[in-house]
C-alpha cells in the first residue's frame, strides 16, 4: 500500500483538487470582483451551456477535429505500426527512435515550423512554384489545422499499436498464408482482431487530447475551426467569465470520460 501513495497523492493534488476547484467555480456566480465570481450553487451556467446553440456548435467542432485526426492517424499510422512492429528486433529502437526525435523539439517551435511550411511564401508554395504551379493558400484552414494535429499525435496512436502488433505471433500469419489466405485475409482475419486493443488505446490517446486542443486550432486552423478550446480561451480571458468557461470545461471533461473509460476497458 506504501507504494500506491505516491500515485494516490498526484492523483489527488494534480487531478481531483484541480476538478473540483472546476466544478466550484462553474457552480459560482459572475461578478465584477476579484477573482471574478462569487461561490454558491447556481446551475445556470451548465443550464445557458446546454440549451445554447453555440457552445452545441463547439462541442460538435471539436468532436468532429477529434474524431477526424483520430481516423487520419489511424490510416498513416497502421502501415507504420505494421513496419516497426514486423521488422528486425536488431532495427526495431532506432526506428522507434526516429518516430519519437520530432518530439525532443519544443511544441511550439514544432507549430512554427508547420507555419512556415504551409504559409502562401512557404517551402510548399515555392516548391510548387518550381514546377509551375500557383501558390495553395494551406495556412489557417481545416487542411493545415488536421495536418498539425496528426504530425503532433500520430505517434501516440503508433506506440500501443506497435507495441501489440509486435507480441502477435509470426506463426499464426504463417499459417494462414499456408492455408492459402490473402494477405489482405489474414490482415482481416488474424492482425486486425488481435490488434484491436492497441487501435482502441491508440484511437483513445489521440481523440482525448485533441477534443480539447486549443493551440493548433488557434494558429493553424481558419474562422471556421470552432472548437471547445477556442471557446473557453474566449470565455475565460475575451469574456472574463470564468463561471461559464469552468462549466464548459467541465463538460468537456465530463464528455471525455467515455472514451477514457473504453480504452481501459
Amino acid at each position: 500500500m506504501r507504494a500506491l501513495v505516491p500515485a494516490w497523492a498526484w492523483l489527488i493534488g494534480f487531478v481531483a483538487i484541480p476538478a473540483g476547484l472546476l466544478v466550484a467555480i462553474g457552480l459560482a456566480s459572475p461578478d465584477d470582483g476579484v477573482p471574478p465570481y462569487v461561490l454558491g450553487l447556481d446551475f445556470g451556467n451548465f443550464a445557458a451551456i446546454l440549451s445554447d446553440s453555440f457552445y452545441l456548435g463547439g462541442f460538435l467542432g471539436s468532436l468532429k477535429v477529434a474524431a477526424v485526426s483520430s481516423l487520419i492517424c489511424l490510416v498513416l499510422g497502421m502501415p507504420l505500426a505494421l513496419g516497426i512492429a514486423r521488422s528486425p528486433p536488431a532495427r526495431r529502437p532506432v526506428l522507434l527512435l526516429l518516430l519519437m526525435l520530432p518530439f525532443w523539439t519544443g511544441f511550439m517551435l514544432r507549430i512554427a515550423a508547420l507555419v512556415g511550411l504551409l504559409r502562401d511564401d512557404g517551402w510548399l508554395n515555392a516548391g510548387l512554384g518550381l514546377v509551375g504551379v500557383a501558390p495553395i493558400p494551406m495556412l489557417h484552414s481545416d487542411f493545415a489545422m488536421y495536418v498539425g494535429i496528426v504530425y503532433d499525435y500520430i505517434a501516440f496512436l503508433v506506440l500501443p499499436l506497435q507495441a501489440r502488433l509486435a507480441g502477435i505471433d509470426p506463426a499464426l500469419r504463417e499459417a494462414a498464408r499456408d492455408l492459402g489466405a490473402s494477405g489482405f485475409a489474414v490482415f482481416r482475419e488474424i492482425t486486425w482482431p488481435l490488434a484491436r486493443p492497441g487501435v482502441l488505446a491508440g484511437l483513445a490517446l489521440v481523440f482525448v487530447p485533441a477534443m480539447g486542443e486549443y493551440v493548433i486550432p488557434e494558429l493553424l486552423g481558419g474562422a471556421s475551426s470552432q472548437t471547445m478550446g477556442r471557446v473557453i480561451w474566449d470565455e475565460f480571458f475575451g469574456n472574463h467569465d470564468w463561471p461559464r468557461a469552468s462549466a464548459l470545461a467541465v463538460l468537456l471533461l465530463v464528455a471525455l470520460l467515455a472514451p477514457a473509460i473504453l480504452a481501459r476497458r
